[in-house]
């Protein structure tokens, strides 16, 4: 068996956490391979809403396994939270959650560092949510982090050396904080976390996929927030393309099977950062009200505009995608025209390679589409498609040279149309 990748391939909020709960009955696992609790999925069906950090959204599927890897960073005070807000909408994930030994813990003192840092940057922040991601990333780099399995060997002075560290990097920076409550608060949760499956997960998944057991891989961000190909440096700290997945869960490259990549049928970005399509006018209000454009972690408005298919083809080769997920389309439902980032112009020449570094000078070069001008949401098949819209799908293919396998028509599960599809 190999394992199948799911990933965004905008700057992240692309609706991964929705396909990934419509296709997990087809998996036996669901994994985790990046990120950390700067990510939610967003889930809706049986009239709830459910915003997941750090658990896969597999865990809704009964008697799915689910496993956060290696490669995510974990903070167990809000791991702890979650999943008692899970447990208590029916939700028991003791028996289906499986932890990484190998992946990395985000301390009390890495949330502290990260409001420092970014408060000493001034004009120049990144846009951080504060979660402390950053710093734990940077010292499982450098040698330093505290990893899960460090709860069972000598931990409390493993954490000891770590927090003397950090206060000594805050008292340079002339930072100012109080820790007692916090650091209380995240140790109960580390008892917490004692419950749960703590594994060597490469071997488990590895294991899994020798006896013929399917494997979904989860990313969270967005492909142009990789730390290495994506925005830099506006970008988030890990690696959000799908040799991620390998490296975040221990599988080798010939393990890959399919490659699912997500993208809106426009474009979204939170925080600061270059956005070559971005809207600053009433379209681009219009498309936030409608779409419901507000971060489901940070709550923090969403930069709207046109679809940037300079961008998407980039995220395609460097991912290897076999399968497109549109999401979002029923956003569009009301625009008389859609427009279409196709080209860039920069000085005065045109290029369709994503450059090495986006600035103000880049003028993106559109086409217009007729808007389809219909409600959507109610759709059962891809029969009842209205032609515009179908002809839009079309323009895409042709331009992406990947099929578009499945299309949402709105948040909850059941508004998601599969199309049976032979390219």
């Amino acid at each position: 068996m190999k394992v199948d990748v799911l990933l965004g391939l905008q700057w992240g909020d692309e609706g991964k956490g929705k396909v990934v709960d419509v296709l997990t009955p087809n998996y036996d696992v669901i994994t985790r391979f990046q990120g950390g609790p700067n990510a939610g999925h967003t889930l809706e069906f049986d009239g709830q809403k459910y915003v997941l950090r750090s658990i896969p959204s597999g865990i809704f599927q009964g008697g799915k396994i689910n496993i956060i890897g290696n490669g995510v960073v974990l903070d167990p005070l809000l791991f702890k939270i979650e999943a008692e807000s899970l447990a208590e909408s029916g939700h028991d994930l003791t028996k289906q959650l499986y932890i990484s030994k190998k992946a990395h813990l985000i301390l009390p003192t890495h949330r502290i560092l990260d409001a420092a840092y970014e408060a000493a940057k001034g004009d120049a922040k990144i846009g951080t949510t504060g979660k402390g991601i950053g710093p734990t990333y940077t010292d499982k780099i450098s040698r330093n982090g505290l990893r899960v399995g460090d709860l069972l060997h000598n931990f409390n002075e493993k954490y000891a050396k770590a927090k003397a560290r950090h206060e000594a990097i805050l008292q340079s920076l002339n930072y100012d904080y109080d820790i007692a409550e916090l650091e209380k608060q995240w140790f109960d949760a580390i008892e917490y976390l004692k419950q749960f499956h703590l594994i060597d997960s490469e071997h488990v998944i590895n294991g899994y996929l020798k006896s013929g057991k399917s494997v979904l891989a989860e990313g969270a961000q967005g492909t142009l927030l990789d730390i290495d190909f994506g925005s830099y440096p506006f970008v988030t700290s890990s690696n959000t393309v799908c040799a991620g997945a390998c490296t975040g869960l221990g599988v080798a490259p010939n393990r890959i099977g399919n490659v699912y990549g997500i993208f809106k049928a426009y474009c979204t970005r939170v925080g600061s950062g270059p956005f070559p399509t971005e809207l600053s006018d009433e379209t681009g209000e219009k498309i936030r009200a409608i779409g419901h454009e507000f971060g489901a972690v940070t709550g923090r408005s969403r930069r709207c505009g046109w679809i940037d298919l300079v961008a998407l083809k980039y995220a395609i080769m460097v991912d290897g995608v076999t399968h497109l997920i549109m999401m979002k389309s029923d956003v569009l439902d009301t625009f008389e025209t859609i427009k279409a980032c196709v080209a860039y112009k920069i000085n005065g020449e045109e290029t369709r390679q994503f450059p090495f570094e986006i600035g103000d000078d880049i003028e993106p070069v559109y086409v217009e589409l007729p808007g389809w001008q219909c409600d959507m949401t109610g759709i059962q098949s891809e029969t009842e498609f209205p032609k515009a819209f179908s002809d839009y799908i079309a323009f895409l293919e042709k331009e992406l040279e990947v099929p578009i396998k499945i299309v949402s028509v709105g948040p909850d599960r059941e508004q998601t149309i599969v199309r049976h599809i032979e390219k």
